[in-house]
């Protein structure tokens, strides 16, 4: 079954409305990454944008501020990692049978 030029054309403004939905709801939904045996907390959006960070009050006493640097980095950098599979996910499951087998298109 082929698709005439019209058809492809409504599928593909179809694919940008749901992309652009699904950009929008990814602010919304979010991930949270430890590190420390969760003595670091970090929370990131679908727009890997950091929203949250927790540091647990007995590691901030601490005083070992070089221990505590670390543990944020490496939590905000899982949390920033899981935000960005979320949403290739996310805008995976959009684009999923558009595009053909083995063409990856960064983003999707």
């Amino acid at each position: 079954m082929k698709l005439n030029m019209n058809d492809m054309m409504k599928q593909v403004q179809k694919m940008q409305a749901d992309m652009a939905k699904v950009q929008s709801e990814l602010e919304n939904k979010t991930v949270t990454e430890e590190s420390g045996g969760g003595m670091v907390k970090a929370t990131a959006n679908g727009k890997k944008e950091l929203v949250s960070l927790s540091i647990d009050e007995e590691i901030a006493k601490s005083g070992d501020r070089e221990m505590l640097e670390d543990l944020v980095v490496a939590a905000v950098n899982k949390a920033l990692q899981s935000a960005g599979k979320m949403a290739e996910d996310e805008l995976g499951s959009v684009t999923k049978g558009m595009l053909p087998p083995g063409m990856n298109i960064p983003g999707f």
